[in-house]
Order: C-alpha cells, then structure tokens, then sequence
C-alpha cells in the first residue's frame, strides 16, 4: 500500500530535527530544468503568475536563484519535516520514531511541483511552486506536462515493488491531476473528510487538509498495508461512513455543533 499527499506553502526551515535519516530527490536533474524555466520569468511575471505581492515575488525568485541541484544538510532538510501546512500538522512528523520514519519512506510519497515526487526524507531546499502553475518547459506548457509521465512512472515501480499494487490518494486534486492513474496498473482508494453540520454534510478544505495528514500518520504509527485497516480511523471525531463509501473511495465523517 503506497499514500501520496500534496506538499504545503508553509515551510519550516527553523526547528531542530528529530531524525538523522535523509535521502536524495530522484528527479534533482529534472528539478534544475524547472528553476532553469522559473529563472527566465521576471519578477513582476513570477508575481502574476503565482498571485504573489511584489516582496513575496522577491523572496521566491531569490529561493529560485539560491536553489543547487546537489542538496546538503546546510540548506535543506527532509521534505516531511520541512513541509508545515495543515495536512503535516496532521501528520507530526517530528513526533515520529525511527521506526515510523523508516515505514513511512517505504509507504509514503509527496507531490511536487519542483521536485515531481517525493519520498519523506527526500532532502529539498526552500521554494514556492504549485503544480498548477502554467510554465513553459521543453516538455510542454504546463507542469502537469513536464511531470506526469515522471511521477506515474515512479508510483508505479514503487506500486510493483511493493507487491500488493494499491494506491490510497490523500493528495488534492491540483496534484492528483499529475498522476496518470489509468496508468499505474493497480488498485486506487481515495480517501475524502467530510464534516456533518447541523445536519448538512460537506468538505471544508483546511479540516480537510489536516485529516489527509492524520490519515496518514495513522497508517505510518499502525503499520496499516492494506486500504481496509484504513476504516478504523477514528482520530479527531472522525468516522468511517460506510452509507456514502465505495470500494474506491472511503468516506469519513465528523459531527460538529
């Protein structure tokens, strides 16, 4: 069973690291093509493309600029603690054990729009980029163009060296769409959060966000290899809802007042 999630806006460069464990991005080569591409904008272009205030702009073109395609320990760190949105607040990776981070490298990948794919303790530098993004490259306009074939190509290889072939999308559909899934040649849940309101039943993106993250330190601390364990998840009030699941997609719920 493999997980993919999106990555986040917010970084943390700044807090102490609870785990020596690194490793390498597999595409950095690809990754330099993209800032190449970036490094062309200027920054009033970069502010518009991204909806970004000029100092914004600045900060991200300079990240750009300052970005190596052979990463160290003194200019970055792990992807799943470097990321600090609402889904890795859910995750806790700096809560994690050696054991967890050693499942989660195996069971667990981050999409991105500079780095393609993503394993947990891929080492990344800092950068602003979402993968909806309109950029020219020499594959395309898009950086869906640039890295769909990369990304599907790599889940599944991960997905057929694992054995059992199933994928469980706890990534947005911004970056779900650089997946190939009719590709992969497995089995694929998605997992959905809804919140129940005065009985009106409905997504909310940040509550949302947070769950994928839960839902996935849940399955990294339970050891969780196949998509059924999953119902079980009963963090923060949520509940498996088996009246609006299938078998590609399982539904949890949580009432709030």
């Amino acid at each position: 069973m493999l997980m993919i999630l999106s990555p986040a806006k917010t970084l943390d460069f700044e807090s102490s690291l609870p785990t020596r464990r690194r490793s390498t991005p597999a595409f950095s080569k690809q990754s330099s093509e993209v800032i190449s591409s970036l490094l062309k904008l200027s920054r009033t272009e970069l502010a518009g493309r991204m909806k970004l205030k000029p100092e914004l702009a600045e900060t991200t073109h300079r990240q750009y600029s300052d970005w190596q395609q052979r990463p160290t320990v003194r200019n970055a760190r792990p992807a799943v603690l470097a990321y600090r949105g609402n889904a890795y607040v859910g995750l806790d990776a700096s809560g994690f054990s050696d054991d967890d981070f050693v499942f989660a490298q195996d069971s667990l990948r981050i999409l991105s729009g500079l780095y393609g794919i993503l394993r947990p303790l891929d080492l990344i530098q800092p950068y602003r980029l979402e993968m909806a993004m309109k950029l020219e490259t020499s594959v395309g306009a898009t950086l869906y163009d640039f890295w769909t074939d990369t990304v599907t190509g790599a889940l599944a290889r991960q997905l057929k060296r694992g054995g059992d072939g199933v994928l469980v999308n706890l990534a947005s559909g911004e970056y779900s769409k650089a997946v190939d899934f009719s590709a992969l040649g497995a089995e694929m849940v998605t997992a959905s959060f809804l919140e129940d309101r005065d009985g009106r039943v409905r997504p909310v993106s940040a509550f949302a966000k947070k769950a994928r993250g839960l839902m996935a330190s849940y399955v990294i601390r339970n050891r969780l290899t196949v998509p059924a364990e999953m119902k079980s998840f009963d963090l923060e009030g949520y509940r498996f809802d088996g009246e609006r699941s299938s078998d590609v997609e399982y539904v949890f719920t949580r009432s709030k007042a």
